[in-house]
């Protein structure tokens, strides 16, 4: 949850990414989320679970952390390929370099 958070955070209201943040990032109980935001501990249940669903809607609709994953994968295979095989192509190496800074 804590990467799909990171990646679509900005589409969430304020509160969501308040809570969501304590809950996941800051290891805060429930009853320690409501105490902050003077809300019930069940208020708060309900926002995590909701907000846990929309995330992972987004996922299921947009791709981007488990496209993220899978670049990550080929540029790392391209790598180890390119190190075994063209240890001194500088073209390539720059190449590889430029895809890996891409998501930085």
């Amino acid at each position: 949850m804590n990467a799909l958070f990171e990646c679509y955070a900005t589409l969430l209201t304020e509160k969501q990414m308040n809570y969501m943040e304590l809950y996941y990032a800051d290891d805060y109980s429930l009853g320690e989320i409501a105490e902050e935001f003077g809300v019930s501990r069940q208020a708060v249940y309900d926002n995590i679970k909701r907000t846990d669903k929309i995330l992972e809607d987004y996922e299921r609709k947009l791709h981007i952390y488990s496209d993220y994953v899978m670049r990550e994968q080929i540029l790392s295979q391209l790598e180890e390929y390119l190190v075994g095989h063209y240890p001194k192509d500088e073209t390539l190496a720059s190449y590889v370099k430029q895809l890996q800074e891409i998501d930085e």
